[in-house]
């Protein structure tokens, strides 16, 4: 009987869990903002996917070009200090900027999603301890904590993704934890539990395929929050030097002194591109947001 009822509901679960994933994607596809910011992204993911063919130069191919000149035809965003190609720094960059954010949004998510599927489901020593650090992590401002791991762990690529990621997953903990306080008392919830259904069987089978498409929305905007804070630490001088990104390119522009003598074009568009990465993936955000909360839809 457990194991009939068990099966029944994987199969209600996966089937109805493929139809609302059709559904939403049909929905968002009406979403002007959110396809927008799809098309923006995509746009990005292209770059970084084919940055050895697109780009015009490698990173590490210096005096290219004389230091510091103004955008030309031959440079169409001029060089830097060292004579290199500010546009192959930036197609080279997206591959970083990328990744940190699709890492520690990835962390982010994990982290978050497991202590807010234990937080919201049991009621125990466990779940209060849990609840209190992620009351102390969400009371400490972010940056300053990510600032202080960066410092302490040292410049590189993998402290800015540990620090990014290991900070900003309580409020995807908070966010998930009310869904599960919601859905754990479901009919089918308390069918399945009087079927004799185990607790690990009914959060990863009932409840967490239905916190799924609010886990993922939740990604997407961590993934723009990653980016701008990697650009932030970067530009901070708590990035790491041997890899090219956004920020370290502002932060190369700012230490050769590019602003002061007006050289814009060593700056602008390294910071376009951050505005117009994070703006993206925050409409994708809230597309989906439209499309799996009905009273977003209605105002």
């Amino acid at each position: 009987m457990k194991k009939k009822a068990e099966r029944l509901v994987t199969f209600k679960g996966k089937t109805g869990f493929a139809v609302r994933v059709k559904r939403t994607w049909s929905e968002f596809r009406r979403n002007k903002i959110g396809v927008l910011g799809l098309f923006i992204s995509l746009f990005f993911v292209v770059i970084a996917v084919f940055a050895p063919i697109i780009a015009p130069y490698s990173p590490s191919d210096i005096y290219v070009g004389a230091p510091l000149s103004p955008p030309s035809k031959e440079f169409p965003f001029g060089t830097d200090e060292l004579g290199r190609c500010i546009l192959s720094l930036i197609i080279y960059g997206s591959r970083i900027s990328m990744s940190v954010g699709v890492i520690a949004a990835l962390i982010n998510i994990s982290i978050g999603t497991i202590v807010g599927l234990i937080c919201g489901y049991y009621r125990n020593i466990l779940s209060d301890a849990l609840m209190r650090v992620t009351d102390a992590f969400i009371m400490m401002p972010s940056l300053a904590l990510m600032v202080v791991l960066a410092a302490i762990l040292g410049p590189n690529i993998y402290t800015i993704i540990l620090a990014i990621g290991i900070t900003t997953w309580p409020t995807t903990a908070r966010t998930v934890m009310s869904q599960v306080l919601s859905l754990k008392e479901r009919q089918y919830v308390e069918a399945v539990r009087a079927a004799g259904g185990s607790d690990f069987y009914i959060i990863f089978h009932c409840i967490l395929l239905n916190v799924l498409p609010i886990v993922f929305t939740n990604m997407i905007l961590s993934i723009a929050t990653a980016v701008l804070y990697e650009a932030g630490l970067s530009f901070l001088g708590l990035g790491d030097p041997t890899r090219i990104s956004w920020g370290i390119i502002l932060y190369y522009a700012n230490t050769s002194g590019a602003i002061i003598s007006g050289a814009w074009w060593y700056v602008i568009p390294p910071g376009i591109c951050i505005i117009l990465l994070v703006v993206a993936f925050t409409f994708v955000s809230h597309g989906l947001d439209e499309v799996l909360n009905p009273r977003l839809r209605r105002r």
